[in-house]
């Protein structure tokens, strides 16, 4: 029973991390609306450690890598205005 636990307790981190991962690779929508696409990797990040899928190291590897999808936004974006 406890070993059932666990393992739907890590079915459900794996699944969750890669829904995440899938938002976050989203080029489309990340360049559309930086800003938004950004606020919505971190509601999503938030929520998975609020429901407690994932731990405070898991948060802060989301938090981080969903500032360096808007950071490659904006540098993309700004490329993209100068013409290179």
């Amino acid at each position: 029973m406890m070993i059932e636990k666990i393992s739907d307790a890590a079915h459900a981190k794996t699944t969750a991390l890669a829904q995440w991962q899938e938002l976050l690779q989203d080029d489309v929508a990340l360049l559309a609306a930086p800003g938004a696409h950004h606020k919505v990797l971190l509601k999503r990040a938030h929520a998975l450690h609020s429901d407690r899928v994932i731990d405070r190291d898991d948060l802060s590897d989301l938090l981080e890598q969903a500032d360096g999808a808007l950071a490659f936004a904006v540098e993309a974006l700004l490329d993209r205005q100068s013409g290179e």
